[in-house]
C-alpha cells in the first residue's frame, strides 16, 4: 500500500492544538469510572457513548440496564483512601457538570450517567 501524503493544514491550525488533545487523559477517566459504574452496579448490559460538540465541549455517558438512580457521590476528600466508591467522586472533581436521567425504550429500562468537560 503507497502512503498517501497529507494536505498541510493552515497556519493557525499547525499552531494551536487540536482542543481535543487537552482532554485524553481525564476523558479517559472519566469513560473508565463511568463504565466501571455501570458494570460494577448492575446485572444486565452497558454501553459507552461519547460525544464532542463544537465550539468545545466532550460529553461521556454511560448507559446500564438498572433504572435506580446512582448513589450520590461523596466528596474525594471522604473517599481518597478508600479501595472502592471513588468513581462518581472523581467524575463529580474532574468534570464540569454530571448528572443521570432514567430510560424507557420499547419495554426496556435504564439509565444514563453522564459528565461533560469542556477543552481549555
Amino acid at each position: 500500500m503507497t502512503p498517501v501524503p497529507l494536505l498541510n493544514p493552515p497556519h493557525h491550525e499547525r499552531t494551536s492544538p487540536c482542543p481535543l488533545i487537552t482532554l485524553v487523559d481525564v476523558a479517559e477517566l472519566l469513560a473508565a469510572e463511568l463504565v466501571a459504574n455501570a458494570v460494577r452496579h448492575t446485572k444486565g448490559p452497558a454501553a459507552l457513548r461519547v460525544r464532542w460538540s463544537p465550539p468545545g465541549t466532550l460529553r461521556i455517558g454511560a448507559w446500564d440496564a438498572d433504572p435506580s438512580p446512582p448513589q450520590p457521590p461523596q466528596t474525594l476528600a471522604a473517599v481518597l483512601e478508600a479501595e472502592d466508591g471513588r468513581g462518581l467522586a472523581l467524575v463529580r472533581a474532574c468534570a464540569d457538570v454530571w448528572g443521570w436521567q432514567p430510560l424507557a425504550r420499547d419495554g426496556s429500562r435504564g439509565k444514563f450517567v453522564w459528565c461533560e468537560v469542556g477543552a481549555a
